[in-house]
């Protein structure tokens, strides 16, 4: 597992035919050594500092694999799509892992720095307005292809192809596949409840799981 690919970005308006919006989801590669702050990696920024930006967030991560599976879904009726690291607006491009192989609260050294697995990435429509692909936000949510964040525990240096190596794994049950499906597919009452109970959950996915389990308390 390491990172394939890294990148950073600003806030910037774009427009499109839907109209103008900002966001920093089109960022720039970076080839060489980064900080990483308790914030994440040093010139990148959020736009919608409502839903982004936390620590629990420091940091965006994708798996490369995704990629490939995404091209050849809609190359047929799209023959010119080639989507690659950095399509999504990740941080990091990663290789070697997806949402099955990771879990919540997995502690990993990566160059001089610590993180720690903090939740699934919400799929948002930004994501679909940056790769104009119909219905890419759903079927993101569908397949579970969203990748995670990370928090950083210790910052230090990091850069591309450094490896992301395990230190520990305090819940192997709650992977980032079983707590997206309880979020987005069918609750599993008993995995959400356990997910509820522990603090390396983010806050974001502890609202969503509640709202699951307690519906009638859903805002009206």
């Amino acid at each position: 597992m390491e990172i394939h690919a890294l990148f950073v970005g600003q806030p910037q308006t774009h427009t499109d035919k839907r109209g103008s919006w900002r966001s920093a989801i089109f960022r720039a590669p970076v080839d060489q050594p980064i900080t990483l702050s308790l914030r994440g990696l040093d010139g990148d920024q959020v736009a919608d500092t409502e839903h982004h930006g936390s620590p629990d967030q420091a940091v965006c991560c994708h798996p490369l694999e995704h990629y490939a599976y995404w091209n050849e879904l809609y190359r047929p009726s799209h023959p010119d799509v080639q989507l690659g690291p950095g399509s999504v607006g990740e941080n990091w491009t990663i290789s070697g892992a997806n949402e099955h192989t990771v879990c919540i609260g997995d502690i990993f050294q990566v160059g001089s720095a610590r993180v720690q697995v903090s939740g699934p990435r919400y799929p948002c429509t930004k994501q679909e307005r940056k790769v104009q692909l119909p219905s890419f936000h759903r079927r993101t949510i569908e397949t579970l292809r969203t990748g995670w964040y990370l928090r950083v525990l210790t910052p230090g240096t990091v850069q591309p192809g450094d490896a992301l190596t395990l230190e520990q794994r305090p819940y192997p049950d709650l992977t980032v596949q079983a707590v997206n499906a309880c979020g987005h597919h069918t609750l599993d009452s008993t995995l959400a409840q356990r997910a509820l109970a522990i603090p390396e959950l983010m806050e974001v996915w502890k609202y969503v799981l509640n709202l699951k389990l307690h519906p009638k308390q859903q805002p009206a």
